[in-house]
């Protein structure tokens, strides 16, 4: 991808905040014919990856605020009979995520953020939610990342605190982080509640910690 090829060297940026705010105007700069790129490219690096092969259940998002795209991989995903969950804010919740199956045709509504998700109400996303843990797989979106595998989330906490199981034994899905090779920075302060991925997919490489 032409523009904007080289990593953010973080110790520009005098916090984590200003260091988001870089890296999310990044993506936006990103014109649509390089988005559809860089989608195309992406999806075609996952549909090489091992985990994505053995994974039933695989949950990811809708893009949103320049997020790269993982949605040319649900046709792929439901050919092969997998199911595919997207998360939902839980409820009057401390900023955690349900994962509520999905398919096309599927009723949707706008969150408090404005990203659409599966509706929630008459206690139909009882039947069609998914416990985290029983997940194969989760594609989640990320706003910064380096070689070492570490990553930098929107700063809600979100997966973290959905995730944060993933520290204890037991089952556990896979998580791979996915972003713009554009958000890539030379070496990210990690922070202690941040969940660790087993990899990290950009439109350009593959980062395995």
């Amino acid at each position: 991808m032409p523009l904007l090829p080289d990593a953010l060297v973080a110790d520009d940026f005098a916090s984590r905040r200003q260091l988001r705010q870089a890296l999310r105007q990044r993506r936006r700069s990103l014109s649509p014919s390089q988005r559809k790129q860089a989608d195309r490219a992406l999806c075609h690096r996952l549909r090489q990856l091992p985990e994505l092969h053995r994974a039933r259940r695989v949950a990811l998002y809708l893009p949103n605020d320049g997020e790269i795209d993982p949605r040319p991989l649900i046709p792929w995903l439901t050919q092969r009979g997998v199911r595919v969950y997207l998360p939902v804010l839980k409820p009057l919740s401390d900023n955690t995520l349900w994962f509520v199956h999905y398919h096309p045709g599927t009723p949707m509504r706008r969150n408090r953020f404005g990203i659409p998700e599966p509706q929630t109400r008459h206690g139909a996303h009882r039947a069609r939610r998914q416990a985290t843990w029983a997940l194969d797989l989760i594609l989640l979106p990320l706003v910064g990342f380096d070689d070492q595998g570490q990553r930098m989330g929107m700063g809600g906490g979100f997966y973290d605190r959905s995730l944060a199981f993933t520290r204890r034994p037991g089952p556990r899905p896979t998580l791979i982080g996915l972003a713009h090779d554009c958000q890539r920075v030379d070496c990210l302060p990690a922070a202690p509640w941040d969940v660790p991925l087993d990899a990290i997919v950009s439109d350009s490489r593959v980062v395995r910690p």
